[in-house]
């Protein structure tokens, strides 16, 4: 069953993506109201497709690569949805479903099997610690988005070209809020996901459970960049383009260390 609902979601979010991008080249709005229909109706169907595997399962469905990957875009669905009702931003559901459909396919393409959890991940500290940390990564991702967006506007407003883009971006102000707000909540969730993660890791193995494996340098200076990013908005009070690169470069980071935790059978 859930594996059904995963390829009707997966099918829903696909024709989101369709619809979207048709909208952005062609600004029809009755485009993108049917690309806006069928995103809801494919979170709802991923949803859906989440709590039917968790039940065939009997534990939270992010210990494989491929559960992993579908909660990373099921967590960037729902975070587009429930951020857009308080900050719309023009055309950011074409980029959002795009990534969402693309997390997707990749999720698609890896094995569905359900394993049993070995011993060692049997703690109710796995989920709280991945589920955290991957919606932190979902607002990051939106931010890095945001980020995207604000440099190709910025990049038209500054060679005077209003082209392609430049009618079809929000403003650099609009982008510039949805960056802050998006990196406000990314941070101090990735902070919490860390901290979880290290009393479960202390809880396995002691001080050995905290060694210094290639997915936790990584996640460290992912946090350390993030910090500095933190730093440069709120302290120094550093905006615009320098913010959105940094934003860009924070989350190549993060998926730097999203790949190594699949590299390493999401454990």
């Amino acid at each position: 069953m859930s594996h059904l609902l995963f390829q009707l979601s997966l099918a829903a979010y696909s024709a989101a993506a369709g619809f979207y991008t048709f909208f952005f080249v062609g600004r029809k709005k009755r485009l993108r109201a049917a690309g806006r229909a069928l995103f809801f109706t494919a979170a709802a169907l991923h949803t859906a497709s989440a709590a039917a595997r968790c039940l065939e399962a009997g534990h939270t469905p992010i210990t494989s690569i491929h559960e992993i990957i579908s909660f990373f875009a099921w967590s960037i669905a729902c975070c587009h949805i429930t951020f857009r009702w308080r900050y719309p931003v023009k055309n950011f559901g074409f980029f959002a479903s795009v990534l969402v459909t693309l997390l997707m396919l990749a999720a698609a393409l890896a094995p569905h099997d359900i394993m049993p959890l070995p011993p060692e991940l049997r703690s109710w500290l796995l989920p709280v610690h991945a589920s955290i940390s991957i919606v932190a990564n979902a607002f990051l991702a939106l931010a890095a988005i945001g980020g995207l967006m604000y440099l190709i506007q910025e990049r038209q407003l500054k060679q005077k070209r209003f082209g392609f883009f430049y009618h079809r971006l929000p403003s650099l102000e609009t982008l510039d809020t949805l960056n802050h707000h998006c990196v406000s909540i990314g941070f101090p969730l990735m902070t919490l996901g860390m901290v979880v993660g290290t009393v479960w890791a202390f809880q396995l193995g002691g001080e050995r459970g905290l060694g210094w494996h290639s997915k936790i340098i990584s996640a460290m200076l992912t946090w350390l960049f993030y910090a500095g990013l933190m730093h440069l908005r709120f302290v120094q009070g550093g905006r615009g383009r320098q913010t959105a690169l940094l934003t860009v470069l924070a989350f190549c980071a993060t998926l730097l260390t999203f790949l190594l935790l699949l590299l390493k059978g999401g454990s």
